[in-house]
């Protein structure tokens, strides 16, 4: 009796947070998708973000491959990750990060 009652509790906890996660990523696509309704710019946001490069053009692929997910692009050449999350969550295959 116990253990379906433990049972029953953790199945519905794991519920309760998978439905957590889900809303979290609809919240996510929809910033998103009204950033992107706003038309940012990305190739003027991204030739500011690369600006100071030493390896301009795969700065320039990146970021441009970065601003059309997020609909963003932090101000100035480094850093301002809070300024748009999704951007600075990018990461690579291997885990690193993908936007300049």
């Amino acid at each position: 009796m116990a253990n379906s009652k433990l049972f029953l509790a953790t199945f519905v906890l794991a519920f309760v947070v998978l439905n957590v996660v889900q809303a979290q990523e609809m919240i996510e696509i929809n910033n998103n998708l009204q950033r992107s309704l706003l038309g940012i710019d990305c190739g003027a946001a991204c030739e500011t973000r690369c600006k100071l490069s030493s390896r301009p053009n795969l700065c320039h692929r990146a970021c441009g491959t970065c601003c059309a997910r997020c609909g963003c692009v932090p101000p100035g050449t480094s850093g301002n990750e809070k300024e748009c999350p999704c951007y600075y969550n990018q990461r690579t295959h291997g885990g690193e990060r993908k936007c300049p």
